[in-house]
């Protein structure tokens, strides 16, 4: 006990004791602004690219994974381009009626569907690389089943698993409610999807042009009402977003500050009845990780 007074005090006033202090505050803040919400549950991971530093809170509770699938989706499709099986300017033919994973078929509408001008393409043909920036950008389900068709779901959980998201399910397409039912559900944790953008942002997940490509898409989004919003004005964000109605709201990022130091942050929040709540808790715990890592 001793060694161990003796060694904090040793610490006391270095670097290393500045940051610890550092974390702790921060971390402290984050628990606080959790607790103030009106969630079921929350998960958050954040990892520095830059340094060992990283913070988790309840980073392995499973949420149902809304959108955020499309990541794992989106990597298989790029490690496959890579191999040769498919080629990104590979046309697939439009259509929205696909297998159901519990019987029969199930049909995707543009209803139910955050991108609806591809259903005016139903039976042409369009490029991998379009439907692909479709199933980022615009989330559209549309595009997402037709390239899970392509790839297969079972591969994309095997290499979303592979890159270190052990616990990851990507059992199915978008909008399969016999599946969805029966609780066959894609589901994530915070720290699954903090791991693949991890290895995408250190060129990992796939070859390096690959990986570079996808946090080109992911810059793209137009969903940004939630870890944007806590950034400066200006910050590169690629993320992607992920919700169902009142079910989850999720946001999963890697950022980009202008004066380097980029980091992981992933939130996701079940249970928030309105979405701007859910929308304003994410940009705030964004928000405080950014000041928190940049003093």
């Amino acid at each position: 006990m001793k060694c161990l007074r003796l060694v904090a005090l040793l610490l006391a006033g270095t670097p290393a004791a500045a940051a610890a202090q550092q974390a702790i505050g921060l971390r402290a803040a984050l628990e606080a602004r959790i607790a103030r919400a009106p969630a079921r549950a929350v998960g958050l991971y954040y990892r520095s690219l830059a340094r060992a530093d990283s913070i988790l809170i309840g980073a392995n509770l499973r949420f149902h994974a809304a959108s955020t699938m499309k990541l794992p989706v989106m990597i298989q499709i790029f490690r496959d381009a890579d191999t040769g099986l498919l080629g990104l300017d590979d046309s697939l033919t439009v259509h929205t009626a696909f297998p159901s994973l519990v019987e029969g078929a199930f049909v995707v509408g543009k209803e139910d569907d955050s991108d609806s001008t591809l259903y005016a393409l139903v039976g042409r043909n369009r490029a991998v690389r379009d439907l692909l920036e479709r199933m980022i950008t615009r989330s559209s389900n549309l595009a997402t089943n037709i390239l899970i068709e392509r790839v297969g779901a079972a591969r994309a959980q095997a290499s979303a698993r592979s890159l270190g998201a052990w616990s990851i399910q990507v059992l199915r397409g978008v909008e399969d409610g016999a599946a969805y039912r029966a609780g066959l559900n894609n589901t994530t944790t915070a720290r699954d999807l903090g791991v693949l953008l991890q290895a995408i942002a250190t060129r990992r997940a796939a070859s390096g042009a690959a990986c570079d490509s996808m946090l080109a898409i992911l810059g793209r989004q137009e969903f940004n009402e939630g870890i944007p919003v806590g950034l400066p004005p200006g910050t590169r964000v690629a993320h992607k977003t992920g919700w169902v109605g009142e079910v989850v709201y999720h946001d999963a990022a890697v950022v980009f500050p202008p004066d380097g130091g980029g980091y992981v942050l992933v939130v996701l929040t079940g249970g928030i009845k309105e979405d701007s709540v859910a929308h304003n808790l994410v940009a705030d715990l964004s928000r405080l990780v950014h000041d928190g890592v940049r003093r």
